[in-house]
């Protein structure tokens, strides 16, 4: 019998249902796995489920429903259920925080653990009784707080496998268990009783020991550990809420009240239709996609295309939903609502490329699935191999009881918690946000960065570079009548005018008869000058020609991938202003440095060809790809990746949030939008490229030392299992081993505090 890949499924038997379940119960990558191998083992079904978002996106024949599927779910011990629809909720109440409950329950965990351990480790605290205490303490963390690590131990149980989960219930258990047979039917119970500090090895029979602290401390780290995964798990979700939240939330559509007469009715955009005209004035976000029917105006497309100059749009022109309208009030017709516009296809990009990557298990997850199965034979053969050869029901137990309690995970529950506790918090000091440990497998296999332009490698906004003035023209006086002129409009190419205007000439001059010729530039009166400043279209229609040396001019700008405006007054052409998006002061010393850690920079832009070439010469980069949409740099991403690669991208946009996703690592500028942050892996918060370098070392640090962390955690306890299995395992030995391994660990840690970035 042949087992069909899903990919030979879905060909061989096409798909004709869609659907996306929520998943209820997983606490690591493999219960991912286990569920989507199940579902894929239906025929005619393909199933992927992302662990990050708790979401399974099923194609399934028309044989089977929904319901089928949640069966399926449910079957292999987790919950499903379809997604409902989202309802009308109070803008003043914020969502339950889903991490609220696992918090609490750290927390209690905390509170009571550390006198436990105190109590065990230190003579001086072991009053009369005070085991009893300590039972009164730890009951609580060990049943309730542990109850997470139980319930998942049971449904691995009844599914023949094992997890970390299984290994936690089982030493908690273990180690509590015996306590209570020792407190109550052993000699621990007495008043008086002590832990003394004694690194001997004795055969004993482990009735006089009790192991309250490691089954406290060990329940109470693990929590830890679950709570910060949880936290991550929560961002990643909020990139796609961020993404949604783009929109428009109401619209100004036009009802039709008579012949040729029209009123505005204000209503929210879940009620625009298909065929609905609205209204978009100046500063307002575009509904939906559509089709401009009246008027003109200039649309800040950024968020699509990363371009940082805005569209000059009119009649007859597309238009999409959440761009910005920053020209002239247009009316729009709906060509598309919902979940069919441009953005919402955005947040599906996102979604999928994040599914990808839910695959990936952590580390300690991946060493237990070997490690887990292992102490469990062991402590069987163990208790087995006492009882064979004649040796005492206590003393068979207390070896393999040992067994499970030296193994039991305490410094590996420190282990990647602690050094990514250590290392993000040595980022956040350096403008460095690493979102968690699943996110630095990659970092040493990177070899290629991709780094978007706009608003990553440049400024993101546009400036004057340039004033070139008409033979026996003053530069000043062409630049104050130019800036004076464009400060009364709102164009970005205007308002770089002005502001270079301000700061190289000082106050500017009133302007009278202002007037905005849409498309083509503004014109109004400057200190009794019939001043116009625009596109050498609108000086033409007033006669106003440019001499060979401002044609020159304009064209050697636009060769640099520039805008070029032309200024003239009183009938003559009188100059030339440069504007671009300029490049950032440290982008150039950030390619140097990546290059150094052996990666091959690509910049990957939706801005045209030669003005990316040209910025892309001014900071040393070779290769260069331009003018892409949001789901070709998707596909540029997975091209370089087919070739072997492993792809490192930068960016800030929304534009970005896919490729940011679908890269082996994603890292955003924190001076971009929400959603690319969400979606990125790492986030260089002061905006600053050469912050990416140092990203990738720190990231790369810090894997190494959770590696290390995680192979003395196994190292310790892989040592001391012989002594376990061979009855030879003192208890306060055995605790001191722990607690010394945990001090390793978190020492070992610590050493990332004294990262420095590159100077």
């Amino acid at each position: 019998m042949t087992t069909q890949t899903p990919r030979e499924k879905s060909i061989a038997h096409p798909s004709t249902e869609q659907v996306e379940l929520v998943i209820g119960g997983m606490t690591c990558a493999s219960c991912a796995n286990r569920i989507e191998k199940k579902l894929n083992k239906l025929d005619g079904v393909t199933a992927t489920v992302n662990y990050a978002t708790e979401k399974a996106r099923v194609h399934f024949p028309e044989n089977l429903t929904p319901d089928d599927l949640v069966a399926v779910v449910e079957q292999t011990g987790y919950t499903a259920a379809l997604p409902q629809p989202p309802a009308e909720e109070n803008a003043a109440t914020e969502p339950a925080d889903p991490t609220d409950a696992l918090r609490t329950r750290l927390l209690v965990a905390l509170v009571l653990t550390i006198p436990v351990i105190a109590m065990a480790m230190i003579p001086a605290l072991q009053f009369t009784n005070w085991q009893w205490l300590s039972l009164t303490l730890a009951a609580p963390v060990v049943v309730w707080g542990a109850l997470p690590f139980h319930r998942a131990a049971l449904t691995n149980l009844r599914h023949a496998t094992a997890t970390m989960d299984t290994l936690v219930s089982l030493g908690t258990l273990a180690a509590f268990g015996w306590s209570l047979y020792a407190l109550f039917w052993g000699t621990a119970g007495t008043p008086g009783m002590t832990h003394p500090f004694e690194f001997t090895i004795a055969r004993m029979d482990g009735t006089g020991s009790i192991y309250l602290e490691a089954a406290a401390g060990v329940t109470t780290f693990i929590l830890a550990g679950r709570y910060f995964e949880a936290k991550s798990k929560r961002r990643a979700g909020a990139a796609l809420r961020a993404l949604l939240e783009l929109g428009a939330k109401e619209v100004s559509v036009l009802r039709p009240t008579g012949t040729d007469n029209w009123t505005e009715e204000r209503i929210p955009v879940e009620q625009l239709a298909t065929g609905d005209r609205f209204v978009v004035r100046p500063g307002e976000k575009i509904a939906t996609d559509g089709v401009i029917v009246d008027g003109s105006s200039a649309v800040d497309v950024s968020m699509l295309t990363g371009e940082s100059v805005p569209v000059e749009v009119g009649p007859q022109d597309s238009v999409a939903g959440a761009t910005v309208n920053v020209g002239g009030r247009i009316t729009v017709q709906a060509t598309r609502v919902g979940s069919d516009t441009q953005l919402a296809q955005m947040a599906r990009m996102v979604e999928d490329a994040q599914s990808g990557k839910a695959q990936a298990q952590r580390l300690a997850d991946r060493i237990s699935g070997v490690f887990v199965p292992i102490v469990i034979a062991l402590a069987v053969a163990t208790l087995g191999f006492w009882l064979g050869t004649g040796g005492s029901v206590a003393a068979a137990f207390t070896a393999a009881v040992a067994v499970l309690i030296i193994a039991c995970p305490c410094a590996l529950g420190l282990a990647t918690p602690t050094a990514l506790m250590v290392g993000t918090g040595r980022g956040a000091q350096l403008g460095i946000l690493i979102k968690g440990p699943e996110v630095l497998e990659n970092t040493r296999r990177v070899d290629t960065v991709v780094l978007d332009k706009t608003g990553t490698v440049t400024t993101g906004k546009m400036a004057l570079l340039d004033v070139v003035a008409a033979a026996g023209e003053d530069t000043d006086e062409v630049l104050r009548l130019a800036g004076s002129l464009e400060d009364s409009s709102e164009h970005p190419i205007a308002k770089a005018i002005a502001d270079g205007a301000r700061q190289q000439i000082g106050a500017l001059l009133p302007v009278e008869g202002f007037r905005n010729n849409a498309g083509l530039g503004v014109e109004g009166v400057v200190d009794g000058h019939a001043v116009l400043v625009g596109r050498t279209g609108l000086l033409a229609e007033y006669a106003l020609n440019l001499d060979d040396d401002l044609r020159d001019a304009m064209h050697a700008a636009e060769a640099e991938g520039r805008t070029a405006v032309a200024i003239g007054w009183d009938g003559k052409a009188r100059g030339v202003l440069v504007v671009a998006d300029t490049v950032k002061p440290t982008s150039a010393e950030a390619v140097s440095r990546l290059r150094a850690l052996g990666l091959t920079p690509i910049m990957l832009t939706g801005d045209n060809t030669t003005a990316a070439k040209a910025i892309a010469r001014q900071v040393g980069i070779d290769e260069v790809i331009a003018e892409v949409l949001p789901q070709d740099k998707v596909a540029v991403i997975e091209r370089l990746q087919g070739e072997g690669r492993t792809v490192a991208m930068v960016g800030d946009g929304v534009n970005d949030a896919a490729a940011l996703a679908r890269a082996d690592l994603g890292l955003a500028i924190g001076t971009g939008t929400d959603i690319a942050i969400e979606a990125a892996d790492l986030t260089l918060v002061r905006g600053d490229l050469t912050a990416a370098p140092d990203a990738i070392r720190l990231a790369r640090r810090t894997l190494g030392t959770i590696k290390g962390n995680l192979f003395w955690a196994f190292g310790y306890n892989v040592a001391m299992i012989p002594l376990a299995m061979a009855g030879l395992l003192n208890p306060m030995l055995a605790g001191a081993a722990m607690a010394f391994s945990s001090v390793f660990v978190v020492s070992n840690s610590l050493r990332l505090r004294r990262f420095r970035p590159t100077h």
